[in-house]
């Protein structure tokens, strides 16, 4: 025989865990329903005459104030997790350990570029440059670095908003899809490209076939390694990143010291081993992922409609790295004063003068780590913490927090600027690592190049502001403004004075672009309840 007191017991236990606080009697009645229950029932299993007078009882209960904080499972599961994202008090007690952490995090995140560093001031050699070059084989190298690096520099911001979508949605079926899609066409890209310039330079004979050969290969190389290693940043298994090219570079180092072969070849050799290592990775880590998993849909993601989707991020990805080489662009092809072999022929000083100056956006890549974790780690607690008639605070509290970061990020760059003049100017720094004397030249073009690289990373730290919320436009337009800037000064000035003047040309793009992305990301701020509503 039914037990009408122990089945009202069980009913409302399932009620709690489902709904939580009900809304109304309504809401209980359709929970009561949803779960089998008929009005036939009702009366012999639960003493009540129908579902809405059991719904009536069961709502006037847990609508007393002995239920005020009731939650259902759901909620239960997401204050959890809330606790395990951020504990104010403890937050603030040990808010200078997270800041070593995350400072250090995006420091290791940066390892790669470190030892490629650490291994050309040691040996002279390193996993795409070699000291040993002359000024065609250097510019062969660097142009065919350079456009691997445009040319998939798209790419590679899809792959980070797309396939970041999957994967933090547990669609792992169409990361895998997203991923080898995404790379499939980045690399048909820079074929296009290849075929393209050979087209040109058929017509009108730039540079020799051989040239354009070995231009290709380090392209291909170099854009097939950015793209392999992407998404290992996306789906959180960036230590493979530092294995991967740490692997390839000791294959070029003990190839360089032990075999006869051209650095040509070596560095060939070493970059396919890092690509290698990402690619077994990614597939061993794909498989494992998706075992036993099924998927959410049979239908594979359309790559070009991701790309469309996500073009303001995929257009800016390409014009920050053409941003970042077009002053070497514009002093390499300058006429002035000179004779050049070819359109765009290296110049070493000019390239050293900036390799030094971009160890300040290298430096601060640590700050922009630690404001972004912690700009996400307070706008989640407080937009749960405060109540809805508090936007005013939510507002400034963050952009408070802002303002603090701000100060973080000079702070970091003085410390910054300090160690830089010390390279320079100490015996133990660039002269003992290079056996010569940095020239004058070099010189210039860093403190201006550092200049401008400390305001271009400000601008990039603004706009991870606003990419956190869905904001990509703004970014885009100022880009391009600073872009045009850039090109037009830079050009200006070195056709008019000195090839090395083009730096000043990217010192001014930066500086405006930091202007204009603050001045949004300050608006953003101001209305930032809005933006983080409809983000969501």
């Amino acid at each position: 025989m039914s037990n009408p007191s122990l089945n009202l017991e069980d009913l409302i236990h399932q009620i709690k865990d489902l709904n939580g606080k009900p809304v109304n009697k309504f809401a209980v009645a359709a929970t009561i329903e949803s779960l089998g229950i008929r009005d036939v029932d009702v009366k012999e299993d639960y003493g009540y005459s129908s579902i809405l007078d059991l719904a009536i009882y069961i709502f006037e209960l847990l609508d007393s104030p002995a239920y005020a904080n009731l939650k259902n499972s759901k909620q239960k599961q997401l204050e959890q997790k809330d606790e395990e994202i951020i504990r104010v008090s403890s937050y603030i007690t040990v808010r200078n350990k997270l800041f070593i952490k995350d400072y250090s995090t995006g420091l290791i995140h940066l390892f790669p570029v470190f030892f490629q560093i650490f291994t050309i001031i040691v040996f002279g050699f390193s996993l795409w440059t070699y000291d040993g070059f002359n000024g065609l084989q250097s510019t062969a190298v660097v142009l065919g670095v350079i456009l691997g690096l445009i040319t998939t520099g798209g790419f590679v911001q899809v792959i980070g908003k797309q396939v970041s979508f999957y994967w933090y949605n547990s669609d792992f079926h169409m990361t895998k899809y997203a991923v080898l899609g995404i790379i499939k066409m980045g690399l048909k890209s820079i074929l296009f490209l290849f075929i393209i310039a050979l087209i040109f330079n058929f017509f009108i004979h730039l540079y020799p076939f051989l040239f354009l050969l070995i231009v290709f290969v380090y392209a291909f190389f170099i854009g097939a390694l950015l793209l392999f290693i992407a998404p290992l940043y996306t789906i959180k298994q960036r230590w493979m990143i530092s294995v991967s090219i740490l692997s390839g570079s000791t294959t070029s180092l003990l190839l360089y010291f032990f075999t006869l072969l051209h650095v040509y070849f070596i560095h060939w050799i070493g970059i396919l081993v890092s690509i290698t290592i990402a690619i077994v990775y990614l597939n061993y880590f794909f498989k494992k992922t998706i075992e036993n998993k099924e998927a959410y849909t049979n239908e594979k993601p359309k790559i070009m409609l991701a790309i469309y989707r996500n073009f303001d991020y995929f257009f800016y990805g390409i014009l920050l790295y053409l941003f970042v080489f077009l002053d070497r662009i514009i002093a390499w092809s300058s006429t002035l004063n000179t004779n050049l072999p070819y359109i765009i022929y290296y110049e070493k000083d000019y390239e050293i003068g900036m390799d030094l100056a971009i160890l300040v956006f290298f430096l601060l890549a640590g700050v922009l780590e630690y404001s972004i974790v912690s700009f996400n780690r307070f706008m989640e607690y407080y937009q749960r913490k405060l109540k809805y008639q508090e936007i005013e605070k939510f507002n400034s509290k963050l952009y408070k927090l802002y303002k603090n970061q701000l100060k973080t990020f000079f702070i970091s760059s003085i410390i910054i600027a300090t160690f830089l003049y010390l390279i320079i100017t100490q015996p133990w720094g660039y002269k003992a690592g290079f056996d010569e004397q940095l020239s004058a030249l070099s010189l210039k073009v860093c403190v201006i190049g550092g200049f401008g690289y400390l305001f271009l990373t400000l601008g990039m730290l603004n706009v991870l502001y606003l990419y956190t919320l869905n904001q990509h436009q703004k970014p885009l337009i100022s880009l391009i403004v600073a872009f045009v800037i850039n090109l037009v000064v830079g050009a200006l000035l070195s056709r008019i004075f000195s090839y090395e003047y083009s730096v000043i040309g990217m010192m001014v793009g930066s500086f405006v672009f930091m202007v204009l992305t603050f001045r949004t990301t300050k608006k953003f701020f101001k209305n930032l309840d809005y933006y983080y509503y409809a983000a969501y």
